[in-house]
């Protein structure tokens, strides 16, 4: 190894990786150089340190958020709202991205979870080609066609675009589908060392779903939006397939409330329902997991005899463009999960761990809300927006969203 590299492993307490060069061929070793240049292991010791401290423990005042219900709308009310959107829309500043880097492991499917095909009263569907019904559908409204763009991982990305490409674009303009990469960041184990894959290269992981701004931003499209005039963007999960991501309403609500962020929300089943709620924390909106929200809190009434905080976070997100741009500069914080990952040891020998060895780094999108100081919320009837498939069986299956898909359709 180059002194460079032996000087930047030394510095970083990665000298570890030296014990296996008599494993790699020479090309396997000028990958790993070009990996070990690439990473960021500053940022990756600051992160490990981080796994090590007590969280603080802040002053939040915690509140409730403001939304707006559907249902509780006057048709006149919609329709204003409507027509805002939809005028957005067939002028074609609108696009949706949509966060698709996920295997169908827990679904007993090897592939990219898009490409899992569920049986639907229309016959059988791919999740991917369920979306296009969506676009097609905007496309015979607005006679338009809505830019589809797809973050992918290292994963799943070839396969992903070898899919389209296979099954030609399921007659949509193959033009308007672009792709793009999420990033990566290495897993570390107890002791704060990378580890190696099968490949015999330093293993990463997807970064989390508040990946998407820098990724959008560096693959380039965020730019191409740009000169698009593109203004508007929603951003949704692949695995929810009643997902509404052409609605002029929530468009409309957004602008007309002078907002650069919108989302969707359902309605809390019962207090102890374990999902993430919108709230506002110290005068800024956020998302408040479940077990970080107290008990007399998660109880709470109003005067209607409504949870106060009971307005679902289903993944769902309208952001202007300023936002995008806004966020592809910022550092989002990393959120380390501990978990169970193979690895390669110095002797070769491939091991699959039993229990938990190693941290995971992810950032969250909805992380980014705190840099404004509202957003526009719309509560959705849960049946009609929110069908994820995420569970082989049981709730948020495919047995369950497919019922809920063919309620719709």
């Amino acid at each position: 190894m180059e002194e460079k590299i032996v000087s930047i492993l030394e510095k970083y307490n990665q000298t570890h990786l030296l014990n296996y060069i008599n494993l790699l061929t020479q090309e396997e070793v000028e990958k790993l150089k070009q990996q070990i240049l690439r990473i960021d292991f500053e940022e990756l010791q600051t992160l490990y340190e981080n796994t090590k401290k007590k969280p603080k423990i802040e002053e939040n005042k915690i509140e409730h958020i403001n939304y707006t219900n559907k249902e509780k709308l006057s048709s006149k009310e919609k329709q204003e709202l409507e027509d805002i959107g939809k005028t957005v829309i067939k002028n074609e500043h609108y696009a949706v991205i949509t966060l698709a880097g996920g295997q169908g492991t827990r679904l007993g499917h090897s592939g990219p979870k898009g490409t899992f095909l569920l049986n639907t009263k229309n016959g059988p569907k791919y999740i991917f080609e369920i979306f296009i019904d969506g676009f097609k559908k905007a496309k015979n409204e607005y006679n338009i066609e809505v830019p589809w763009y797809i973050m992918t991982s290292k994963e799943n990305h070839k396969e992903t675009v070898e899919f389209f490409e296979n099954n030609n674009y399921f007659g949509y303009n193959k033009n308007k589908i672009k792709f793009f990469m999420q990033n990566e960041l290495p897993l570390l184990d107890i002791n704060g060392k990378v580890i190696l894959n099968k490949e015999k290269q330093i293993k990463e992981a997807a970064n989390g779903n508040g990946g998407i701004y820098e990724s959008f931003a560096k693959s380039g499209l965020l730019e191409e939006v740009n000169k698009k005039q593109i203004e508007w963007l929603f951003v949704n999960n692949i695995d929810n397939i009643i997902s509404n991501f052409i609605d002029p309403l929530l468009l409309g609500l957004t602008i007309k409330e002078k907002q650069k962020i919108g989302a969707k929300s359902v309605a809390k089943t019962n207090p102890k329902e374990k999902v993430g709620v919108f709230c506002k924390i110290n005068e800024k909106p956020k998302i408040i997991e479940y077990i970080d929200l107290a008990e007399e809190l998660a109880e709470k009434v109003d005067e209607n005899g409504e949870l106060l905080y009971g307005e679902v976070n289903i993944g769902a997100y309208l952001f202007n463009i300023s936002v995008l741009k806004d966020l592809a500069k910022i550092k989002l914080p990393y959120h380390a999960a501990f978990k169970k990952s193979a690895y390669l040891k110095e002797n070769g020998e491939y091991i699959e761990p039993e229990s938990p060895n190693v941290y995971k780094f992810e950032s969250f999108i909805f992380d980014a809300f705190t840099r404004y100081n509202a957003i526009s919320i719309l509560r959705v009837k849960r049946e009609e927006e929110f069908a994820p498939v995420k569970n082989k069986e049981g709730a948020d299956s495919p047995e369950t969203a497919v019922k809920l898909y063919n309620a719709k359709v």
